[in-house]
C-alpha cells in the first residue's frame, strides 16, 4: 500500500536507517516534502502520528521494542512488576523468572536484548525523543484483601466486563494471571466457569464469587 511505498521510499533516500530515526523526521520535513509520492497532508499526517506515540504508556512502546517472545501482556505484565526498564535491565535471569507467568525462554530473551549495546542505544535514543520508559505513578488504594494477591478470573461476570474486574483489582495493588497456579491466592469465577476452576479446586485455591469480591472491595 501507499504507507509501505512511502515508508521503503524514506528509507531508500536515506532518511531512515532505523526505526529511532522517525523522531528525528521533523527536522527533514523540507527533505520529505520534495520526495515523490509526499504531500504535503501526507506529511503533516505522519509527523502528527509519530508526536502521538510518545504519549503511549511503557507497556506499549516495551512491546514495540520487538523483543522475541515478549507480547502484549508479557510486555504490561513486565510494566506493571519492574516499573521502568532501567529496572528491566538490570534485572537478572533469576530476578524475573519469580514474575508469574514468566519462563525460561522469555526471561532469556529479555536478558540477551538489554545485553546488546546496540538495544541499549537504541532505548537511550528513544528515551531522549520523549517516549515513555517507565510507567506513570498511581495514586494506589490500600486494601489489604487485594494487595499482592494474584486474581484468575474465569467464566462470565454479571457486573463487570473482564477488564473492568482486572483494572480494580490491579488499582488496588492485586494482579490478574491468565493461568491457575499454586501462585494464585483467589479464582473469581462468574457463570459457567470452565477448566480453570477445576484446576483450581485441585489445587486448593480459594474460590470466591462476585458478591464475595465485592465485600473484598467494600472491607
Amino acid at each position: 500500500n501507499n504507507d509501505v511505498d512511502n515508508h521503503h521510499l524514506a528509507i531508500n533516500k536515506g532518511l531512515l536507517k532505523n526505526y529511532s530515526d522517525i523522531y528525528d523526521l521533523h527536522r527533514k520535513k523540507s527533505e520529505i516534502l520534495k520526495l515523490e509520492r509526499f504531500g504535503k497532508k501526507s506529511v503533516e499526517n505522519i509527523l502528527s502520528a509519530i508526536e502521538e506515540s510518545k504519549s503511549r504508556p511503557f507497556d506499549k512502546v516495551l512491546f514495540a521494542l520487538g523483543i522475541r517472545h515478549i507480547g502484549e501482556r508479557t510486555a504490561k505484565t513486565l510494566a506493571d512488576n519492574f516499573g521502568s526498564v532501567e529496572k528491566i535491565i538490570n534485572a537478572g535471569e533469576e530476578q524475573i523468572l519469580t514474575i508469574n507467568e514468566i519462563g525460561p525462554s522469555i526471561a532469556d530473551s529479555i536478558v540477551k536484548f538489554f545485553k546488546d549495546k546496540m538495544n541499549l542505544k537504541l532505548v537511550e535514543k528513544l528515551k531522549k525523543a520523549g517516549l515513555k520508559f517507565e510507567t506513570e505513578k498511581k495514586t494506589r488504594k490500600e486494601n489489604i484483601n487485594i494487595s499482592n494477591r494474584v486474581f484468575v478470573l474465569t467464566g462470565t461476570l454479571a457486573k463487570y466486563k473482564r477488564e473492568e474486574a482486572q483494572k480494580i483489582i490491579e488499582d488496588y495493588g492485586g494482579k490478574v494471571s491468565s493461568s491457575v497456579s499454586k501462585k494464585t491466592d483467589f479464582i473469581l469465577a462468574g457463570a459457567e466457569a470452565g477448566s480453570k476452576l477445576q484446576k483450581a479446586i485441585d489445587l486448593g485455591v480459594k474460590v470466591i464469587s462476585e458478591n464475595e469480591f465485592e465485600k473484598m472491595i467494600r472491607e
